[in-house]
């Protein structure tokens, strides 16, 4: 039984989430929403290869091929930027992504747009907004992830966690990817580096559902090989259930600087 104090919560996300789709909907193996931190600890650098690293993994021969490979064929995807409480930025609509030139297109999308803030961190209004995008989604999937990006801990707006856990609730997974940003913030060094790290902030917080899993890179010039080896691993997931409060073990990645570990799943 959810708590009292997720009661409100849980009440707007099943109203999202009794939104009917259209008949004409498409039916898709996945329903992604890419959930971008683009938040003021993030130079414009860095915003910049996290932006070109997400378009060169889209249209990557290996993630077209796990695209393409499940029992539709194809996958619906939406891609947001966030950063503090009141920023949010929807940068490309719902888009089935079938073939090469359907995800090529959906990356031009992505970097044909301008940098909309970039301003405090607020991960829980992040995954609030992305429950709000799968609920008004057209197309019928057989799972829904959330796949959420970040260099900082959660800084204002609801928490993660409660987000989190509403997600959950509804069959929803949500993915991490922790960017370590060597670069402290002066004013608030434990944003960026909490004790424990922040991959596993990730995982305490905001990571959780059906095959759920954290994956963190060392620094933003790694960042288009790991989103690669995350967008294959989330497409191409079985979404078998593991069992609440189970954790897989760690395991090592062959490329660059990027280890995944498995997040605990919450209900």
């Amino acid at each position: 039984m959810p708590s009292l104090r997720l009661a409100p919560v849980l009440a707007l996300v099943l109203v999202i989430w009794a939104w009917v789709p259209p008949a004409a909907a498409d039916n898709v193996d996945l329903a992604l929403v890419l959930a971008v931190d683009v938040s003021r600890s993030i130079d414009e650098a860095e915003y910049d290869l996290q932006r070109k690293g997400y378009a060169a993994a889209l249209s990557d021969p290996r993630v077209v091929r796990a695209i393409t490979s499940g029992e539709h064929g194809q996958i619906a995807l939406s891609y947001f930027e966030w950063s503090g409480e009141l920023s949010q930025q929807l940068i490309v609509d719902w888009t089935v992504i079938h073939d090469v030139a359907s995800a090529q297109n959906f990356a031009a999308q992505i970097l044909a747009a301008p940098r909309p803030f970039a301003n405090r961190t607020s991960i829980g209004v992040a995954i609030e907004y992305a429950i709000g995008l799968l609920g008004r989604s057209p197309h019928r999937a057989t799972r829904h992830v959330i796949d959420v990006s970040g260099d900082g801990t959660n800084t204002n707006g609801v928490e993660p966690s409660a987000m989190r856990d509403a997600a959950v609730e509804q069959g929803v997974t949500i993915n991490g990817l922790v960017i370590n940003n060597p670069n402290e913030m002066p004013w608030i060094p434990w944003h960026t580096h909490p004790p424990g790290g922040l991959d596993n902030y990730y995982r305490e917080n905001v990571a959780g559902g059906p095959g759920a899993f954290v994956l963190k890179v060392e620094g933003f010039d790694s960042f288009a090989t790991a989103i690669i080896d995350k967008l294959v691993r989330e497409i191409a997931q079985s979404g078998a259930t593991r069992s609440v409060g189970s954790a897989a073990p760690e395991t090592k990645y062959p490329i660059g600087n990027v280890f995944t570990a498995a997040a605990r799943p919450r209900m």
